[in-house]
């Protein structure tokens, strides 16, 4: 039987950028399913993955995502998906806190490239 997961009874938690956090709620080769947390005014390293397609569902506050075709802007309630080899970077340029989930398929282990 599979175990419920949630925010507080995650897969792995982990902190990553600037006090950024994470929880792995599926952690599997062929599917990555994650909640992030991003503070006020922090963003990711601009990078694209060569294989996997990624979603993005806001759960809180607004994400601003750049990539190669332009900016756009991600509400609460709202998706956003990135397909394989898109530059992308997502940023919170707000004062509230950005919580989203993130789904990968395949998961993006050792498929990162930072630019």
């Amino acid at each position: 039987m599979n175990a419920i997961v949630s925010r507080e009874n995650p897969l792995h938690h982990y902190l990553w950028g600037d006090h950024c956090d994470g929880w792995n709620l599926v952690d599997a080769a062929d599917l990555s399913v994650k909640m992030e947390r991003m503070p006020g005014h922090t963003a990711e390293q601009e990078h694209y993955h060569a294989f996997a397609r990624q979603f993005f569902f806001i759960l809180e506050g607004v994400a601003v995502f750049y990539t190669a075709d332009g900016r756009v802007e991600v509400l609460a309630r709202q998706g956003f998906e990135i397909p394989p080899g898109l530059r992308h970077q997502i940023k919170n340029e707000s004062e509230e806190d950005l919580v989203f989930l993130l789904c990968s398929q395949p998961s993006t282990k050792n498929d990162r490239i930072e630019l």
